[in-house]
């Protein structure tokens, strides 16, 4: 595990610290270096681990150096993004889309208590 920023670099041996006992909900971001939209999504990434600091972990999993968690979660294409509560899936979104769209994902899933 390497934590840069507020945007911890995960791997398969910290997955369950990391992700699945972690005591607050997770955004979970499947990506890999050469992919464009993963790219554009990184920066949107660091500025809501900042948001949200305290609230929710941001963790980034390389699928090229992680096939073994790519494949647990059927991640096909990239960057998948998946938000974890309890050890559990609750919300999944697959490609690039606005931060508005990433903070109202994270809103309504700490405002209902999800």
């Amino acid at each position: 595990m390497i934590k840069d920023n507020l945007v911890i670099d995960g791997d398969s041996a910290d997955w369950e610290t990391e992700v699945l006992t972690s005591q607050v909900p997770v955004f979970v971001d499947f990506w890999a270096p050469w992919c464009g939209p993963c790219r554009w999504v990184a920066p949107i990434v660091e500025q809501l681990a900042k948001e949200f600091d305290g609230r929710v972990k941001f963790v980034k999993i390389n699928v090229d150096d992680n096939p073994e968690l790519a494949s647990r979660y059927s991640v096909m294409a990239i960057p998948t993004l998946i938000i974890f509560k309890e050890g559990k899936i609750d919300t999944q979104f697959i490609g690039a889309a606005s931060k508005e769209h990433y903070v109202k994902m994270l809103d309504n899933l700490l405002r209902d208590g999800r």
